[in-house]
């Protein structure tokens, strides 16, 4: 069926549904993800709750949809944007087609979309409103609420325990993916999922060695009410943020953050580790980032940077066990170089341990 991508600039872009036809509009924000891999993680990566994703590779769908890749039980994208995505799958775990699997979902996947064009709209004036529709005329409109809060469309409700490692690490779930999960539990480690807004006194009573504040979608200043909780929690445990975890970590301490042009999504971003020097290829997925001249009297120091464009990746405490990275350690898709830094992690709270909160 003839649909219509438009977008809030006024740009339209006519192409081919391969979902089953649309009653509605489906909008949300829209931005590109640059893999050439990795399209069942980011579907179902919470992160990217109510986004339209553009894949810029042109072929999308080649090995099609297993059981083993999901990072949440379902996928959360608004829609998907291809060039081309209903070619036969031939991977032996595929279970189903890219088609069928957002088919199952409601999700609208339109294809024939002359992809580089978009892409270098966005580049050039950022990440906008966008629209999948059949109607050829169709209005955007901006839908943005600074008040609005998708952490908690994905956050768990319910305290649940993995694993039964010797080290218990607390996650708090801002919309995690199951990457970092498996990633903790393969260090040996026995996990505890909490919900967002958990308090200081119901972690406690957990009695963690550390904890971990999880990814998630959305302008990290929405959460601006949990930020003494999440402060309280900063200065009683030693402590890993990932992407919105590593905003939230400088805004608790009194940094900023702000929106970036179109952001970092991609399985091919550099990061240089300006302690060791060592350069990572990283997997990153955010709209936001730490505003550096922000981290002045907040204790935060900048540990990894951007090679590309220099922006904050990465932050230390100078006094307290806390360690930061706006990229995906766990990966899924991308690289998996990074991975030790939940080694670090882990030898960081052995540092700390039997110290009775001396650094709180």
């Amino acid at each position: 069926m003839k649909s219509y991508l438009h977008l809030s600039n006024g740009q339209s872009f006519e192409g081919k549904l391969l979902t089953k036809d649309m009653n509605d509009a489906m909008q949300g924000e829209m931005v590109f993800f640059t893999g050439m891999t990795g399209y069942q993680e980011v579907l179902t990566d919470p992160s990217y709750k109510n986004q339209i994703v553009v894949f810029t590779y042109p072929l999308i769908g080649n090995y099609g949809i297993n059981d083993e890749d999901f990072e949440s039980r379902k996928p959360h994208v608004a829609g998907v944007i291809v060039y081309q995505g209903d070619m036969s799958y031939s991977h032996f775990q595929a279970r189903h087609s890219l088609k069928d699997y957002l088919d199952k979902w409601n999700i609208p996947l339109l294809s024939q979309i002359d992809t580089r064009a978009v892409v270098k709209t966005i580049r050039k004036l950022g990440s906008m409103e966008a629209a999948i529709t059949p109607d050829l005329i169709y209005k955007v409109e901006t839908s943005y609420n600074e008040n609005s809060q998708l952490v908690s469309e994905v956050s768990s409700r319910e305290i649940t325990s993995y694993g039964n490692g010797t080290k218990h690490i607390v996650l708090l779930d801002f919309g995690y993916k199951k990457s970092i999960l498996d990633s903790l539990i393969n260090q040996n480690c026995k996990v505890t999922t909490v919900p967002f807004d958990t308090g200081l006194q119901t972690i406690q009573n957990l009695n963690p060695d550390g904890v971990v504040l999880s990814n998630g979608p959305g302008d990290p200043k929405q959460l601006n009410h949990l930020l003494e909780n999440i402060k309280s929690i900063l200065t009683q445990y030693p402590t890993m943020g990932i992407c919105l975890g590593h905003q939230l970590t400088a805004l608790a301490f009194g940094g900023n953050t702000k929106k970036m042009l179109f952001g970092h999504r991609g399985a091919n971003q550099p990061i240089v580790d300006l302690k060791t020097k060592r350069v990572y290829m990283s997997s990153q997925n955010h709209s936001y980032e730490v505003a550096e001249e922000s981290l002045m009297n907040t204790g935060l120091q900048v540990r990894f940077r951007n090679v590309n464009d220099g922006t904050v990746e990465g932050l230390v405490h100078t006094e307290l066990p806390i360690v930061t990275t706006q990229y995906h350690p766990e990966a899924n898709p991308g690289p998996a170089e990074s991975v030790e830094h939940f080694t670090e992690f882990l030898q960081m709270i052995n540092d700390y341990s039997g110290r009775e909160k001396a650094y709180a």
